[in-house]
């Protein structure tokens, strides 16, 4: 599932981070924080590969 944004794009790859360890989970703000416990690592990595080039910086509702 690709990012719809950069925002999201950005959370992605904040929550990966501490999925994998790198970064402490208390240093995670906003939609990183539910991320991290509600998608998996596979999700995570494919939202944060998103290409950020064409994207808005955030979402149109």
């Amino acid at each position: 599932m690709p990012a719809r944004s950069k925002a999201q794009q950005k959370a992605a790859g904040a929550a990966l981070s501490a999925k994998r360890g790198d970064t402490p989970k208390k240093n995670l703000k906003g939609a990183s924080k539910q991320m991290v416990d509600s998608m998996t690592e596979k999700e995570l990595e494919d939202m944060a590969s998103t290409k950020r080039k064409n994207l808005p910086e955030k979402k149109k509702d």
